[in-house]
């Protein structure tokens, strides 16, 4: 730390004398510059203009004024872009959750996607590399880029693309601006009150006698409240003997869910910038971005342990014996077990970049830039989930439809909002604190030639030392529960129902009311308060209490709960990273301006050295406690628990090449051709040094208090190392060729081919470790860890058309069209390919059968998966309107079916049957399985009209999601793909009233 303020002094001060060596300069003054974009054709011709004199391939999105995007988020802007997709969950390691207005970003498939503020590094905290771009409020900014294949003078680290946020300077604005809006949205499934939204921003510049000065200062919030409603139906099991003769699969229930989700953004910019003379300028700017989330959800699931013991009456099938329509039962234990959960989330993000740039022009041939920024981000999250028990009777089921149709009779109805019939069952917490901070510096020199082919030569520096720290709790997720039927009757002999008055704490019926728009009908359901789910640790305590109660009832002694440890208490559970870059780049641009064809472009080369150090523990806890009456069967080895700390040194080098060249077969028809290597690091969360162990016992238990026997049937010793801090980074060699044809202002054709080849894409695979027991045995632990492991493809090509019909007569001629498609192919082969056609045991990170390919519930594995999140078919379809006062947008956006992740909870367990004819546990249900989960088809319509009173007044009205677009998600079995889950969100509408003087 010392060494990096040094540092830090040593920038600054070379700055000032930059500066002040600049200042002696003394050339006849030059008129400013000023960028001025109104109006949404105007937007769409200025994109063009950057994209048609580009030095690589690019595509833009320009604000119709400062601040003011098409759409409400970043995440919703990009997706207009060719090539750009972005997901609809709330996050890729959790595809249970929507998200109403996207969240990450793929860029021609791939995800590894850099992010950039004013071509400067920029990013979230939360273990990864890129900003999440959600948190970023849109009204701050004045445009975005899309670089598909960078330069060698940009920054590295973006394989699929570089997406650059720009905000305005106080001299890209004539004069003083004084702008502001006010703006409420209401959302049509939530109901309730239009929420509130508005940005004020003034920008103004003054002459003095030593230069011209300007100041902009951008202020934003909004608030968004939203709600999804969701529908799911449980993996499919083979069931033996449920029909005669036959095998069928049977669903282990369906469900239900509703999330009410809050979100307030604010965001502040501010610059301040002077220039002397067209020799010296300088700026200086200041961005911070809040973002502060709380979300409520009721949900119900399936909670029955043994589905083959499920039974179906009046039941249809399909062709493959996949179950269509009839009523579930479980006559073995009487009733199907659900849990109904409540569970809260929140999370407050703050990120505030800051940043000094100086120019210096000593000589009309040369320049000199230098460029000092301080980013820091940081974010701190809680998750809470606490559940209910019931039992059900009985399910009846239809999937045949366009939504599962789950029935309940009147009795049936009333017992789901009976307390009588609901016990509580368990809780679960997550805690996760993050800090990352960087600082950077550039410097740059370029030289212009006085030569007919030669333009200039650029080179530079760049030196950057980034820390990032993020503690979550231990265990991460912590699952206890609170009465069970599995607990009974070795450790319990009841459940804690509500009925008993031992056994109250605070609950509600959530009625579920214009569930899915009106759409569909289910019953009122007892859910825990939110007060109990948001009270934690103290909620907690109480719920436990109430285990302790029935255990000392059972005659027996159970450990009371703790918490999860966290912070302070948990120093294992720290992740601790530190990473210094240099990098050098030189760059030549050219022109052949005399050939018939003129030809221009770049030739470049980025080396980068990347030292970085990584600090965490290898974590071994027990959670087999023999019980009083001992064990039987296999002898359980004894190992203290421990926690060891663990550090790391990782050093590597990369030389990245380019070359991009463009022809101009005339003013308005040119071709590109691009070449390169690119790089991208592993994300933090991936370098972390972090390896839990554990030993999993395989019981049976019998008898109570001290006559209990419990039998022990299989021992397995698994790890999963959270991340590994000696990978390297993923690279790729990318070619890109074009043509483009710009026929009018805001018209253009456009079609583009690429091709992307991966090497060292980031996989588990397994490795060892050992520790001794205390009889001095030494303990093989199967370890999974991330390795640089297979290599890949991304190839496909993009078309992208926009146009107004100015030759249509009268008012017709304000119509418009812009349209995009792109077409994605990839690949992924391991190095040392993992693939097995059965399937075992052990649902657990060193199962890499299971993780890479996927198993099904009949104990067969899937293979042969794409790469997560690529679509391979994606289009944008815009009809465009702007004449006089009025402008109008009707934007339909698509993308295909999409992978998002194999193993994920929900669809995965340990009880699938084992079908290997040659396995021991041959018809057992022992086989560990996880079901590759995709995204079904999507698109939805948006659209905007705005009507300008005068230059100073104009009113905007926004509608997203209008057709009320349903977001399926899809589960594969071997016997076809079943639907798993389908959200709805509802239309939003907003109305903006905005003034500029």
């Amino acid at each position: 730390m010392r060494q990096l303020n040094k540092s830090a002094i040593a920038v600054g001060v070379a700055h000032l004398c930059w500066l002040s060596a600049a200042f002696a300069q003394e050339p006849a003054p030059a008129a400013p510059q000023v960028v001025t974009v109104t109006g949404q054709r105007a937007a769409l011709d200025s994109a063009q203009q950057l994209k048609k004199n580009s030095d690589e391939v690019v595509d833009s999105i320009v604000a119709e004024d400062i601040g003011k995007l098409p759409d409400k988020s970043i995440t919703e802007v990009l997706q207009r872009i060719p090539g750009v997709t972005i997901d609809r969950t709330m996050s890729r390691a959790d595809p249970e959750h929507f998200s109403v207005e996207g969240s990450g970003v793929s860029i021609r498939g791939l995800s590894w996607v850099r992010s950039e503020l004013n071509g400067r590094d920029s990013f979230s905290s939360t273990g990864g590399r890129a900003l999440n771009f959600e948190d970023v409020p849109p009204e701050l900014m004045a445009g975005i880029d899309v670089y598909k294949n960078p330069s060698a003078e940009q920054i590295e680290g973006g394989i699929s693309g570089l997406v650059n946020l720009r905000t305005a300077l106080p001299f890209d604005i004539k004069g003083q601006r004084i702008s502001g809006s006010i703006e409420g949205t209401y959302s049509e499934l939530k109901k309730g009150k239009a929420r509130p939204a508005g940005s004020l921003l003034y920008s103004n510049r003054w002459q003095t006698g030593i230069g011209e000065f300007g100041a902009l200062v951008n202020f934003a919030s909004s608030r968004s409240v939203t709600r999804t409603d969701a529908f799911q139906v449980e993996p499919y099991y083979p069931v033996a003997g449920a029909e005669p003769g036959r095998t069928v699969w049977i669903p282990k229930g369906a469900q239900w869910r509703t999330l009410d989700f809050d979100r307030k953004r604010q965001g502040t910019y501010g610059a301040l910038q002077w220039k002397k003379d067209n020799t010296l300028k300088s700026h200086l700017t200041w961005f911070r971005s809040k973002y502060d989330m709380r979300w409520d959800e009721n949900a119900l699931f399936s909670a029955e342990g043994t589905p083959t013991n499920l039974r179906v009456s009046n039941g249809v099938y399909d062709a493959n014996g996949a179950f269509l329509s009839g009523t579930i039962t479980n006559p073995t234990a009487g009733s199907i077990e659900y849990a109904n959960n409540a569970r809260t989330a929140t999370r407050d993000s703050v990120t505030t970049d800051i940043a000094w740039n100086v120019e210096w022009k000593p000589a009309t041939n040369w320049t000199f830039t230098s460029d000092f920024q301080h980013v820091k981000a940081r974010s701190e999250g809680f998750d809470s989930t606490v559940a209910l028990g019931t039992l059900m009777p009985e399910l009846n089921l239809d999937v045949t439809g366009s939504l599962p149709r789950i029935t309940f009779s009147p009795a049936q109805a009333a017992a789901m909002s009976d307390p009588n019939n609901f016990f509580w069952a368990f809780s679960q917490e997550h805690l996760d604190r993050s800090v990352a901070e960087q600082k950077a510096w550039k410097g740059d020199v370029k030289y212009d030639f006085d030569h007919p082919v030669l333009r200039d030569l650029r080179i530079g520096v760049r030196l950057t030392d980034r820390d990032a720290k993020t503690i979550v709790s231990n265990p991460d997720y912590h699952w206890v529960g609170i009465s069970q039927r599995w607990m009974m009757p070795w450790q319990i002999n009841n459940l804690a129902y509500l009925s008993d008055p031992r056994f109250q704490a605070p609950t509600t019926v959530n009625q579920f009311n214009n569930f899915f728009n009106g759409d569909a009908s289910v019953p009122a359901i007892i859910f825990p308060a939110a007060s109990v789910t948001a009270g934690f640790p103290a909620s907690y305590s109480q719920l436990h209490s109430f285990h302790d109660i029935l255990c000392a009832e059972a005659g027996n002694s159970c450990t009371p709960w703790t918490p999860a440890a966290f912070g302070e208490a948990n120093p294992s559970g720290d992740n601790e990273q530190s990473e210094k870059t240099k990098a050098a780049y030189a760059q030549l641009r050219f022109a052949f301006d005399d050939l018939r064809f003129p030809v221009d472009g770049n030739v470049g080369l980025r080396y980068v050295k990347t030292d970085s150090d990584s600090y965490g523990y290898t974590v071994y806890n027990s959670t087999f406690v023999v019980p009083p009456g001992g064990t039987t069967g296999l002898p359980v080895p004894v190992i203290a628990p421990f926690a060891g700390r663990d550090d790391y040194r990782n050093s590597y080098h990369n030389w990245l090449p380019s070359l991009n060249l463009r022809l101009k077969a005339s003013d308005e028809l040119q071709f590109r051709f691009a070449i390169g290597k690119g790089m991208s690091r592993p994300n933090f969360d991936q370098l972390q040094a972090y390896t839990t162990l554990s030993q999993n016992v395989t019981s049976t238990t019998t008898g109570t208090g001290a006559g209990q026997v419990t039998n022990v049937t299989s021992i397995g010793h698994v790890g999963e190392a959270k991340g590994n801090a000696l990978l390297r980074p993923i690279t790729s060699r990318n070619i890109d060729l074009t043509a483009e044809w710009y026929f009018a202002k805001a018209g253009s054709l456009t079609v583009g081919l690429f091709d992307k080849r991966l090497r060292d894409i980031i996989i588990k695979q397994s490795s060892f470790y050992q520790l001794t027991d205390s009889a001095g045995r030494a303990i093989d632990f199967n370890v999974s860890t991330p390795v640089n492991g297979a290599r890949g493809s991304a190839r496909g090509v993009e078309v992208a058309y926009q146009q107004y019909f100015d030759r249509l007569p009268g008012w017709l001629a304000g119509f418009g069209v812009q349209a995009n498609y792109t077409h994605v192919k990839t690949k992924r082969d391991l190095y040392n390919p993992v693939f097995s056609p059965w399937c075992t045991a052990g649902n657990n990170a060193a199962n890499l059968n299971l993780n890479l390919n996927g198993c099904d519930t009949d104990g067969r594995t899937f293979g042969d998966l794409p790469l997560e999140y690529m679509s391979r078919n994606s289009y944008n379809l815009a009809l465009l309107y702007d004449r006089g006062p009025w402008s109008a947008r009707l934007a339909w956006s698509w993308r295909s079916k999409s992978l998002l992740g194999n193993n994920n909870n929900g669809t995965n367990g340990t009880n699938g049957v084992d079908s290997n004819p040659d396995s021991p546990t041959f018809g057992q249900n022992v086989v560990a399985w996880g079901l590759p989960i995709w995204a079904d088809d999507y698109g939805q319509l948006d659209g905007g009209v705005s009507y300008k009173f005068n230059d100073n007044y104009r009113i905007d009205f926004q509608a997203q999601n209008l057709t009320d677009a349903k977001y399926k998600q899809i589960m594969t079995h071997h016997i076809g793909d079943k639907g798993r889950a389908w959200f709805v969100t509802g239309p939003r509408y907003s109305v903006r009233l905005g003034v500029s003087f």
